[in-house]
């Protein structure tokens, strides 16, 4: 999804200027981008969400598509045993709701505001009316459907194929972005019970592995952040599970009996 584009003083909401800010419109002609804002800004209406906010439940019927301005939100999916599954942490620039706007079922998933946030829906008649008149966001939106179906495809290869560590393992390089020379980060470092919702797994077995992790040298805690020292290992790992192959546990630390580490825990926030 688009990152965080909103300006230090954004135009007001339901202005020309702000939906012409909204970065699916990025990289339009200027006199293309106004004729769509003249048409479809006063049809966008408003709202500010407070942390923990829900900002559309499973099963709902509406249709509307839903544009992040400031804030960010999280999207999950409730399994038929009643577990939740997060799916994506959308920031501001990001938008969902096309799902329903496209083929009119109710909502698959829920969305719940992460911090303070101001969102822009559109009705999804006047969504679909924009993107038909429009090559160019046609064009756009289904490169991000694509984008979205492959993330899908190789989330679901791992709940079936792959086995907790596995799975805690390609999800965490999924979070990560690119640090100091080769490692990658994860700022500021996620819950334990995130994580294992992420993954469809208990906090317990992901606070054991994070911890194994540590210990072996392939990841480290410093202030505010997880950093993955080798990722290039890790990734290797995940590929071995995938084809059945298994490898001897090798550390890179003689691990004491009772260290601090273990005492304190992973350095992940506990709920």
């Amino acid at each position: 999804m688009a990152a965080d584009h909103a300006a230090a003083s954004p135009p007001p909401p339901g202005t020309a200027d702000a939906f012409c800010r909204l970065p699916l419109l990025h990289g339009l002609p200027r006199a293309a981008a106004d004729g769509l804002a003249a048409r479809f800004a006063p049809r966008m209406r408003w709202a500010e969400f407070a942390p923990g906010q829900s900002v559309v439940d499973f099963e709902d019927a509406s249709t509307d598509v839903f544009f992040i301005a400031a804030g960010q939100v999280r999207i999950a999916v409730r399994t038929q045993g009643g577990q939740e599954l997060i799916l994506e942490d959308l920031p501001a620039g990001g938008f969902f709701g096309d799902m329903a706007a496209i083929d009119g079922a109710a909502r698959s998933a829920a969305v719940t505001a992460l911090n303070r946030s101001r969102i822009g829906r559109l009705p999804g008649a006047e969504f679909l009316r924009m993107v038909s008149e429009t090559p160019e966001l046609a064009q756009r939106l289904m490169r991000i459907l694509v984008q979205r179906l492959r993330l899908m495809n190789e989330r679901m290869l791992d709940l079936t194929s792959l086995d907790i560590r596995h799975r805690l393992y390609a999800e965490l390089l999924r979070l990560a972005v690119p640090g100091t020379g080769c490692t990658r980060v994860i700022s500021p470092p996620p819950m334990q019970h995130i994580l294992a919702s992420r993954i469809g797994a208990r906090r317990e077995p992901v606070s054991r592995e994070i911890a194994q992790l540590i210990r072996e040298g392939l990841v480290e805690r410093t202030r505010g952040a997880l950093v993955i020292v080798q990722p290039a290992a890790i990734s290797e790992r995940i590929a071995n599970a995938r084809q059945g192959t298994h490898w001897p546990l090798v550390l890179s630390r003689a691990p004491a009996a009772k260290s601090k580490l273990d005492q304190r825990g992973t350095g992940f926030r506990e709920r």
